[in-house]
């Protein structure tokens, strides 16, 4: 096997610096898109080169993971096997296998419990619920708008105008379907673990992309400051880990500080000659050699058995 095979495994180490450049210095819209998409690609080819090494690796064992139909001698003789790097990415592929489904049994749980505790309750987009506990967060609901669930104990926390932020803040998550970019970015974090930096960056770029919508909304980032420090003061953690929360989710001071300066720039493409324009063509190359590389990988396996045996 060539080093080239093993090159979508290592390459996310190139989302680093963009994690970290773009949400300092892109718009948190654009960062997120960016960072998510990203981070999609990367676990991609990093779970289809673990599928190319795990059938590669293989191919002279009994029992190897090719079809009936392709385990012919010619085959395993053609395929540049390495048993140690094939029963590797078996078990890793496993672990990620495990990894992914215990995030998606447990937002699909969080989720449970969180309708649970609005039954009962008006069918309408904000439910209040009776506790003096203050927290504040959003419920999606399949193709629909969503809901958002806030304590009387924030209610009565909060002031007038910060009650407005508040409620801007959970409609731009809402609105924005943030739910779905966390989720990509905790699965591609569990594909591969150079991807971490990715969901964190994600994690705080989805919440000063609400606190921007807010402002705006509100016409006061002042205020929408004032809210989200005053939220954070106030709540420890989320009741309901796993859902976009207003002030629990993210660096709540780094948060206020960019609501207290100016509004930031919407640009799509950063200056080329810059840091974060450096970070962003840094990692769109390792994106893009990512998936030439297991593209080439797959389309050589799947010539050698096309040459081998009919499909």
């Amino acid at each position: 096997m060539g080093v080239f095979v093993f090159l979508p495994l290592v390459l996310p180490l190139t989302a680093w610096p963009m994690a970290r450049l773009a949400e300092h210095h892109l718009h948190p819209r654009i960062a997120t898109r960016v960072l998510a998409g990203l981070g999609a690609v990367l676990a991609l080819c990093s779970s289809l080169c673990l599928c190319l090494l795990a059938i590669v690796g293989t191919a002279q064992l009994p029992g190897n993971p090719l079809p009936d139909r392709w385990a012919d001698p010619e085959v395993r003789a053609a395929v540049p096997h390495d048993e140690v790097v094939g029963k590797a990415a078996i078990a890793a592929l496993i672990a990620v296998a495990v990894a992914c489904s215990t995030l998606v049994l447990r937002h699909r749980r969080v989720r449970r419990q969180a309708a649970r505790a609005l039954r009962g309750l008006p069918a309408t987009q904000v439910a209040v619920l009776p506790d003096a506990v203050p927290y504040a967060y959003t419920l999606a609901e399949g193709r629909k708008r969503g809901r958002i669930i806030v304590s009387t104990g924030m209610l009565d926390a909060l002031d007038a105008r910060e009650r407005r932020a508040l409620f801007a803040h959970e409609r731009a998550h809402l609105a924005g379907r943030h739910h779905r970019y966390s989720v990509m970015t905790g699965l591609a974090a569990r594909a591969n673990p150079f991807l971490r930096p990715l969901r964190t960056s994600v994690a705080y770029t989805i919440e000063r992309w609400a606190d921007e919508d807010a402002a705006l909304r509100v016409n006061d980032r002042r205020v929408t400051a004032h809210a989200v420090g005053k939220a954070a003061l106030m709540s420890h953690a989320s009741p309901r880990p796993g859902l976009v929360s207003f002030a629990a989710t993210g660096p709540v001071p780094r948060r206020v500080a960019a609501l207290l300066g100016p509004a930031p720039v919407m640009r799509t493409w950063p200056p080329t000659f810059t840091a974060v324009g450096l970070a962003v063509w840094v990692a769109a190359t390792g994106a893009a050699v990512s998936a030439m590389s297991s593209a080439n990988s797959a389309v050589t396996m799947i010539a050698i058995l096309r040459a081998a045996t009919p499909l």
